[in-house]
């Protein structure tokens, strides 16, 4: 069944274009990366969506995200685009973005809390959660919000685990909410992106049946946890960043799996993380320039949720 998302605002992130592929288009406040079907691929509607671009504007668009399809787009209005705006400040001196090789890492010291220290918004976090216990604890908690789960949630809206094709932006800031405000501990974001040539982040969700997802930007929160060293006497231990996504895996992960696991080339020859950020847990979405929003009410997030709670990634 095809899923059709009416009337929605959006500001044009890229535009890719070559070869004998129509013209792929990204967008902010979305995860997958869409063609325009092609009812709807007409002058006026290329024309709209190339202004956006270079105007920073935004313009509204009907997709149908399984499909990673456009199929319609209009201009906004002057008072749309304010009031878009203006529910989506900025987030204040992010941090950059930057470029990866995942095989050129070396796993043994990039997960290292110390490493990730030099990532300036990891610094103001001073937070370890003590154990890896309490730090499954906290996933496992996230995790029981699905919306795929009987009964109602413990925390409302519910977490739509189940669809992983978009809405990760909204997913992460709920986690976080919950992470700082009910677990008491601070949390960032790290974003993955793969914005080179025809390049996409890949996955398989073996969770939700199965089926390759791609997308050209992911987020997640990211903590530090304490850990034992394993042959070391109790009192060794180190502080670990990991990842909380229970819509790819079943546990906290390693910063380094969790970036690895979107290069799933058996999903997409093209599958290939570029780069990556870490970003205060305030960070929303991405946006011009390097930029991010933020969703200071949980506004946006608590709409998104609810959007998506009934449907299914496979």
């Amino acid at each position: 069944m095809a899923i059709t998302r009416e009337s929605g605002l959006v500001t044009v992130a890229g535009i890719r274009t070559g070869g004998n592929r129509p013209p792929r288009y990204l967008f902010h406040e979305h995860e997958p990366i869409f063609t325009l079907a092609s009812n709807a691929a007409d002058e006026g509607s290329l024309r709209r969506l190339e202004a956006a671009r270079r105007s920073r504007r935004p313009v509204r668009v009907t997709l149908d995200e399984k499909a990673g399809v456009i199929q319609a787009v209009l201009d906004a209005s002057p008072a749309e685009a304010d009031e878009f705006a203006r529910a989506r400040p900025l987030m204040k001196g992010p941090s950059r973005i930057a470029r990866l090789d995942l095989r050129r890492i070396d796993p043994t010291t990039f997960n290292l809390a110390e490493t990730v220290l030099k990532w300036p918004a990891f610094r103001k976090c001073h937070d370890i959660i003590p154990t890896y216990k309490k730090a499954r604890d906290i996933f496992d908690f996230c995790a029981g919000l699905s919306c795929h789960l009987l009964g109602p949630p413990t925390v409302s809206p519910c977490i739509p685990f189940q669809y992983v094709i978009d809405g990760c932006y909204a997913r992460a800031h709920q986690m976080r909410r919950i992470i700082t405000g009910r677990f008491r501990y601070c949390c960032e974001k790290v974003f993955s992106f793969a914005t080179d040539n025809d390049d996409t982040l890949a996955v398989k969700a073996d969770k939700w049946g199965g089926c390759c997802v791609e997308w050209w930007y992911h987020v997640a929160p990211l903590v530090r946890v304490r850990v034992k060293v394993p042959g070391l006497p109790k009192k060794f231990t180190i502080a670990l960043a990991m990842v909380i996504d229970p819509g790819m895996f079943d546990k906290p992960v390693l910063l380094s799996t969790w970036l690895a696991a979107q290069e799933n080339l058996s999903c997409n020859a093209n599958a290939h993380l570029t780069s990556y950020s870490i970003q205060p847990g305030s960070a929303y979405t991405p946006y011009y320039g390097g930029g991010f929003t933020t969703d200071p009410s949980y506004t946006a997030t608590e709409s998104t949720l609810i959007a998506y709670s009934g449907l299914t990634t496979c």
